[in-house]
């Protein structure tokens, strides 16, 4: 057994005397591996008789803990003690004052909400809100979309374990309840706009799980497709900067509006370079409409004495082409360099008198 202690305790010598993660490995190996000291030692159990191998075969074991227990606390050390010193190394004193560098930006999501904002109070309208989590009845039912309709299935919206009562929740799908929810908190006559995030099951290039749109709306008496029109020219060609943009309203369906149409803008893709306001080519760039009559009832309205318009946009999409951002998930990915090239300063702001950002 003197052979044993004295190659116990000179593995234990050594253990404590290793500098670092690898040297303790090194010696794991050496001592405990298939051509190690002790692992040796172990196969010459075989040829000992019964009474022999019990007695050695319980100190070879006890010894073998030993070391590896050992090797486990000195690993354990090193690995505390590597980490003290990359703690110190690495430590910050947030009381020193900031670099002149390190500037925040303005995600091009949030500029183009203020200049949006800025292009329709100019014309008279508020900003108004509401929460993200609603029930079916504003999202869907009030705003005249059928029970069959797609946007209530499973596949598009993000349904939330329902209220006590049974009622249905979800991550509101569009900026729409705000309107209904705007008009029932008082009498006309409206005009606001509802930026804000929402909520849909699609993820590619051009659309996240994630979004933001902004919704208007515009309640009086004898409101016509006219003011709608000349609401949209000006919001369109003031915001990209261009006075004779051309563009057009097509013929579409939404369930609440009636009329309803879609607006282009001219554009060129020549190259395939999209360039806004020039060549013979269309980009369609909103919805909008005239507000249903059945809209109008469940908010409280009489259709025979308010009329209004109302449309709806991206503000993503609007960002990305104002400008010329390719991928729509670049927004959300939260990556400093990205955000440095897209990004806006704190003094950028935007107003018509002073100018929007280009």
């Amino acid at each position: 057994m003197d052979d044993l202690d004295r190659l116990t305790n000179s593995l234990l010598a050594e253990v404590a005397t290793t500098d670092s993660a690898a040297a303790v490995e090194d010696l794991r190996v050496a001592a405990l591996g298939k051509k190690g000291s002790i692992t040796g030692l172990m196969k010459t159990l075989g040829a000992m008789d019964a009474e022999e191998r019990k007695a050695k075969g319980q100190a070879f074991n006890a010894a073998k803990d030993r070391i590896s227990a050992a090797l486990d606390a000195r690993k354990t050390q090193l690995g505390q003690r590597e980490m003290d010193a990359r703690l110190s190394f690495e430590r910050v004193d947030v009381t020193l004052p900031v670099r002149a560098e390190s500037q925040g930006r303005i995600h091009p999501v949030s500029q183009v909400t203020e200049e949006i904002t800025a292009i329709f109070a100019d014309m008279g309208f508020k900003v108004a809100e509401g929460p993200d989590i609603e029930d079916d009845w504003h999202n869907f039912t009030a705003l005249n979309i059928p029970p069959n309709h797609p946007a209530r299935q499973m596949h598009d919206t993000f349904y939330l374990p329902p209220k006590d009562t049974g009622e249905t929740i979800l991550l509101r799908t569009h900026t729409s309840p705000v309107q209904i929810r705007h008009m029932m908190s008082g009498p006309p006559p409206h005009r606001i706009i509802a930026p804000g995030r929402t909520y849909r099951c699609d993820s590619d290039m051009t659309h996240t799980p994630m979004f933001h749109q902004v919704e208007g709306l515009v309640i009086d008496r004898n409101i016509h497709m006219g003011h709608l029109k000349g609401c949209l020219e000006e919001f369109t060609r003031a915001i990209f900067g261009i006075p004779d943009l051309r563009y057009r309203l097509r013929p579409s369906h939404f369930p609440f509006t009636e009329p309803s149409a879609e607006m282009d803008i001219g554009c060129s893709r020549k190259g395939g370079v999209l360039k806004i306001g020039e060549g013979d080519d269309w980009l369609e760039i909103l919805g909008c409409g005239m507000v249903h009559p059945k809209v109008l009832e469940a908010a409280g309205i009489d259709p025979n004495e308010w009329q209004g318009f109302a449309f709806g946009m991206g503000i993503d999409r609007i960002a990305m082409l104002k400008y010329g951002i390719p991928d729509l998930r670049a927004f959300f990915e939260a990556d400093v360099r990205w955000l440095r090239h897209y990004g806006f300063s704190a003094l950028d702001v935007p107003t018509l008198s002073g100018g929007l950002v280009r």
